[in-house]
């Protein structure tokens, strides 16, 4: 584009000697540039797809999309044209929510034990409690998430981190389950979990506690997918002038988003919704 900027005004060999530039790399790049984009039509369903489903799918899921809708092309190809165009996921990490207060009663074994693996829906569950500090101030969020496919069974959001957050969103949950459905609930070892209301909603409805080690973080490993909600898909509510309600609609927004629409891999480019409809 430089040499031929200024062609009129110096020889070609002039300005391949300053540009320390081969005469066939020159007349290589000229002929690329004049050909047409033969991605040109996958370049804009890319584009669709990525804006589609909440500027947060990577290459590997817009890939996935693709095929699933008759599209060959590599992932190297996918992962080229995202990055001509810009198509890159916002990250920001934020701190974990911590709800330990000690150990206010027993605590329990650890049974599920880094075995995240289901063979069927609502046989392990896993919880906790997920902080977000916006300007216009705090909102916490309790989901319950199945290992199976990653489905949000249930969820509560508030802006205190009460009992309320969770005893809620555990009758919720429990309310979905057949009479034959007895869980393991995995949490870590917060507070919340420890209080009687928790652990006397557990015993009637015949569950199982299941909860981590001490200092050991990130026990959800399944869930690492639905921290997205935290880390990418809701940046847009740290600026400042979102309302609070404004950032928990989104937050609603996102998970049934989540559980209906967003791929997984493990799941073979399904959704979580799409595997029950497969089970049913």
């Amino acid at each position: 584009m430089i040499i031929d900027a200024v062609e009129d005004k110096y020889s070609l060999h002039q300005l391949l000697k300053c540009l320390c530039m081969a005469k066939s790399s020159y007349y290589y790049q000229r002929a690329v540039m004049k050909q047409s984009d033969k991605y040109a039509e996958i370049r804009i369903r890319i584009k669709i797809i990525f804006q589609e489903n909440r500027n947060c799918y990577g290459y590997r899921r817009i890939h996935g999309e693709l095929k699933k809708i008759g599209i060959t092309v590599s992932e190297k190809i996918v992962r080229r044209i995202m990055k001509e165009e810009h198509l890159t996921v916002p990250t920001k990490r934020m701190k974990k929510y911590s709800s330990y207060k000690g150990e206010i009663t027993p605590e329990v074994d650890n049974i599920i034990n880094r075995d995240f693996h289901a063979e069927q829906p609502n046989t392990k569950w896993l919880t906790d409690i997920t902080e977000f500090a916006i300007p216009a101030g705090k909102v916490y969020l309790s989901p319950v998430i199945d290992c199976f496919d990653g489905m949000v069974v249930k969820w509560n959001i508030g802006t205190t981190p009460d009992s309320i957050l969770v005893n809620k969103m555990l009758e919720d949950a429990i309310g979905t389950l057949l009479p034959s459905e007895h869980p393991l609930v995995h949490t870590d070892r917060g507070c919340h979990y420890r209080w009687t209301g928790w652990i006397e909603r557990m015993q009637a409805a015949g569950l199982t506690r299941s909860m981590s080690k001490k200092d050991v973080h990130r026990t959800m490993q399944l869930a690492k997918d639905f921290r997205e909600i935290k880390e990418r898909n809701v940046l847009w509510a740290l600026v400042v002038g979102v309302s609070m309600d404004d950032f928990i609609n989104e937050i609603n927004s996102y998970i049934e988003w989540y559980n209906t629409k967003r791929i997984k891999q493990s799941l073979g480019y399904m959704s979580p919704a799409d595997t029950d409809i497969v089970l049913d």
